[in-house]
């Protein structure tokens, strides 16, 4: 059983890596094809029910100080289950939630409608996002390795930096030992610092939670 799964995960990051030989345009538009698709019948991966994502989702948000932070990102929000965590748990801060699939995004909006108000969703490709401000919060989880090739993961990983308010932290969640890969632009880049990482070993899916922090001062740590 282990064999065949860790064949049809090497088969799963070849397609994705296949993917990113198009240009950036051409693979967004095709990972915009797949997951609509996988978003024909809601919750596909079972994020809002599953233990291990509730476990997980308890782990990332352990490893963040509480605040306060003005604005958050989440990037790769898929139906919302995590940004209904966020908007919980920061009841002060506007949140951002960024996916590819606006059939993903429809499904997330009426899991943050309480906080309709100050929460944007946005379709939107993670190598082409744009924004209008920056973050003193920023959430990747179980998205790196979509982007594929090298050339791609460093610029997802200078996008994700980029997108940060000075002091603005970033964390990062995907599958360990896979995370020493898909982190290492992060890791060198030489503009943010790591502050923590959270292995969890004893899960089916071991997985990391990597959290970095830019240089200066949030606005929200300025103004408080």
């Amino acid at each position: 059983m282990t064999a065949a799964k860790d064949l049809a995960d090497k088969m799963h990051r070849t397609f994705f890596r296949t993917l990113s030989l198009l240009s950036s345009r051409g693979q967004g538009a095709l990972l915009r094809r797949y997951f609509d698709w996988w978003h024909r019948r809601p919750d596909p991966w079972n994020m809002g029910t599953d233990a291990y994502e509730q476990a997980k989702y308890a782990a990332t948000l352990a490893q963040v100080s509480a605040g306060p932070y003005r604005r958050i990102l989440e990037m790769g929000c898929s139906e919302g289950v995590f940004t209904q965590r966020l908007v919980r748990a920061h009841p002060d801060a506007h949140v951002t939630a960024v996916d590819i699939s606006e059939r993903a995004l429809r499904r997330a909006a009426e899991r943050v409608a309480e906080a309709a108000d100050r929460t944007l969703l946005v379709a939107a490709d993670l190598l082409t996002f744009t924004a209008e401000h920056r973050y003193d919060l920023v959430f990747c989880s179980e998205t790196l390795y979509y982007v594929g090739r090298g050339d791609r993961l460093r610029q997802a990983s200078a996008q994700l930096i980029g997108l940060l308010a000075p002091g603005g932290v970033l964390v990062l969640v995907h599958p360990w030992p896979e995370a020493r890969r898909l982190h290492r632009f992060v890791d060198a880049s030489g503009a943010v610092s790591r502050v923590s990482e959270f292995v969890e070993t004893a899960a089916h899916r071991p997985f990391a939670v990597s959290v970095y922090r830019a240089p200066g001062r949030t606005a929200a740590s300025a103004t408080g």
